[in-house]
């Protein structure tokens, strides 16, 4: 999986009366870093301003038109202070340019031997006052790990990583629109969410009822080109060897019939029924469908789970590999730190060590075993892990939701479905705050450490009240 390229605007700070040759070599250095790591960067050169950096108000004005010019292409803006820097000058361009991306303030540090007035930065009290003004500007903000650090250090290279994660973040949840295929399965109110919520922060829903969806693959020929298509990468997906021909050119009309249907709508991510109307009316299960198309980075939940996706869908643009939806199912032993996560299943293949399609273990005695295939059946392979789970609130008319890290263990599991052992530390914490809180079961996972940038995106940047559970 490659992430994807991003374009950072670059405001470079300069106060007039500090040595402004820093300006002047501290653009220099950044720009040099910025490309090396792949961002293209959107900044003001030596001829439209002095230095390529602002100080003062038309510097300010005409900084904020080359970024409004460039508002589709940039992801954030990156505030460098070389030295002191010119707060005003910051705050000015930042409300004039309007874009609404996140911003990243980053300090050079002074270097004990160069501290004569000819070399000395001030960067370190520079960027309270820049801090300062953003506060009073009501814009907000995100800064490094440490208070002052090299753009060519270890720790900015660190930082640039997680503040893309925490714009791609942003970025893909403006104007996001999310499917709803079918109605919440009558027994799952865990999965209420309030669509009104969504919509005013910026997340439309569009919804298409099964019937559509069924009447759509009745009248698919089973030669129709989309349909073929479909069932040569279903084949091409999984060992599908025990799974009768029927099913398979099943599943390939849904796939098909969906992949039409979001194009159609602009739709990005979904969340599907199941239980159990597809199984009943048209005999498969929809896993392996979802499974290929959140292996594809087009999330999918099941059980109409809305805000399971969304966290997916975070975890994903964080991270740019595919996320899962899992139950928090099971105790691991008397371990408190581990856990069961577990569907049954349509997690992406990336999840698993192998994989391969077969029957849905838990309805076959309710709908019949010859209704219930197209699962992905794995064991989820050992490493890293970070999670999330938003959810809406009526009460207080607010997103919400938990983000943390732990890691898929390589303990034994003999079981069916998808499922792997999660070790995570102080679990008993995060089980007492889910269930104090009134979290639904479902967690949206991925395999990677990025809790903390969707973290810093969803409380900072999008106004959602969250926990991180620390380690």
């Amino acid at each position: 999986m490659t992430k994807q390229k991003m374009t950072m605007g670059l405001i470079v700070g300069n106060r007039g009366f500090f040595p402004d040759h820093l300006a002047k070599t501290g653009r220099e250095e950044m720009l040099r870093v910025l490309e090396s790591a792949g961002v293209d960067v959107v900044s003001l050169t030596p001829d439209q301003s002095k230095y390529g950096a602002v100080e003062t108000r038309e510097e300010s004005r005409r900084c904020a038109e080359l970024f409004k010019k460039n508002r589709e292409r940039i992801d954030g803006v990156i505030v460098t202070l070389p030295n002191f820097g010119e707060e005003r000058a910051i705050a000015d361009t930042l409300r004039l340019a309007d874009l609404r991306v996140p911003v990243l303030i980053q300090a050079t540090p002074d270097e004990p031997a160069k501290m004569s007035i000819a070399a000395r930065r001030d960067s370190f009290c520079g960027k309270m006052s820049a801090c300062n003004n953003l506060k009073q500007y009501g814009i907000p903000y995100s800064i490094t790990t440490l208070h002052t650090e090299s753009p060519d250090s270890p720790e900015f290279a660190r930082d640039l990583e997680w503040f893309s994660a925490v714009c791609r973040v942003v970025k893909g949840f403006r104007n996001l629109r999310v499917g709803a295929i079918g109605a919440r399965p009558a027994a799952f109110n865990t999965v209420r969410y309030s669509e009104k919520i969504l919509e005013a922060n910026g997340i439309s829903i569009e919804t298409l009822d099964l019937s559509e969806v069924l009447g759509r693959i009745a009248r698919m020929k089973d030669n129709d080109d989309v349909a073929q298509a479909k069932l040569a990468a279903i084949k091409q997906y999984a060992d599908s060897s025990n799974v009768p021909a029927p099913a398979l050119l099943k599943m390939a009309k849904l796939g098909a019939v969906i992949d039409q249907w979001m194009a159609a709508t602009e739709v990005g991510i979904s969340a599907v029924q199941c239980w159990t109307s597809l199984e009943e009316n048209l005999g498969v299960v929809p896993c392996t469908v979802m499974s290929m198309m959140s292996n594809e980075l087009l999330s999918s939940a099941c059980e109409v789970d809305i805000c399971g996706v969304l966290g997916m869908h975070a975890l994903r643009l964080a991270s740019g590999t595919p996320s899962a939806l899992l139950d928090w199912n099971n105790n691991y032993g008397s371990d408190p730190n581990k856990a069961v996560c577990f569907h049954c299943s349509n997690l992406p293949k990336h999840f698993f060590r192998e994989v391969k399609m077969d029957y849905q273990a838990i309805i076959a005695g309710t709908v019949g075993k010859e209704n219930t295939f197209g699962t992905c059946v794995g064991v989820v392979k050992p490493g890293k892990m970070s999670y999330a789970r938003f959810s809406t609130d009526d009460t207080s008319g607010k997103v919400r939701g938990y983000v943390g890290e732990g890691a898929f263990t390589d303990d034994p599991l003999n079981t069916f479905g998808g499922a792997g052992v999660v070790e995570i530390p102080h679990m008993q914490k995060l089980l007492h705050y889910i269930c104090e809180n009134g979290f639904e079961h479902h967690v949206a996972a991925n395999l990677s450490t990025v809790s903390s940038a969707v973290h810093e995106a969803a409380i900072r940047y999008l106004g959602w009240n969250m926990y991180w559970h620390q380690n």
